[in-house]
């Protein structure tokens, strides 16, 4: 258990690039899955939801993403449209996190955003748990409403986060963390 606290204690994002596989099983990515699930909800609403990119639909995906870009970046040269043609295929594994945060008569849909974005956190930290790394993104496809439609995501519905999931044995440098003097009050 030491281990674990200590790894969680020093965690750090790992460029989808530096991601490799194998990718996560069917039974990983299950328990991955479930252990995001398991989120504070009010009002249990489950108001979020996974899509699953794995093997051929990463490109398939990708294909989307580097379609919108290229329509709208006509000038564009051809290595910036196969970077975006890439966008969910450097990691083996990217999951979705999609937020359906709704007006409630009870629950505001802050502490479903809210929600949403737990469900991202604990995704990322199940997948450290389980050995593997991972990076919690948005980018400008995240916000473009032809290509979330595109991916299946609702015109109600938003990205709460691509979580990207693979192997990374690599020392990763880390950034400057808060001193805890400087966001910590005692009331």
């Amino acid at each position: 258990m030491n281990e674990l606290i200590e790894k969680l204690k020093t965690r750090r994002s790992a460029p989808p690039a530096t991601l490799s596989g194998p990718a996560p099983t069917a039974q990983e990515i299950e328990t991955l899955l479930t252990i995001a699930a398991r989120t504070p909800d009010h009002g249990k609403l489950a108001p979020w939801r996974f899509i699953v990119f794995e093997g051929d639909a990463r490109e398939r995906a990708g294909a989307i993403i580097a379609d919108v870009y290229a329509q709208a970046n006509p000038g564009a040269g051809a290595e910036r449209k196969a970077a975006e043609q890439t966008r969910l295929s450097l990691a083996p594994l990217v999951i979705a996190v999609v937020s359906r945060a709704a007006p409630h008569p009870k629950i505001p849909e802050w502490e479903q955003v809210l929600s949403a974005g737990a469900v991202c956190m604990n995704l990322v930290v199940a997948t450290n748990a389980l050995g593997f790394a991972a990076a919690w993104l948005t980018e400008w496809y995240s916000y473009n409403q032809e290509v979330l439609a595109r991916l299946g995501v609702g015109a109600e519905e938003k990205i709460a986060g691509f979580v990207h999931i693979g192997r990374n044995d690599s020392r990763r440098e880390d950034r400057v963390r808060p001193a805890l003097a400087d966001i910590v009050t005692r009331f």
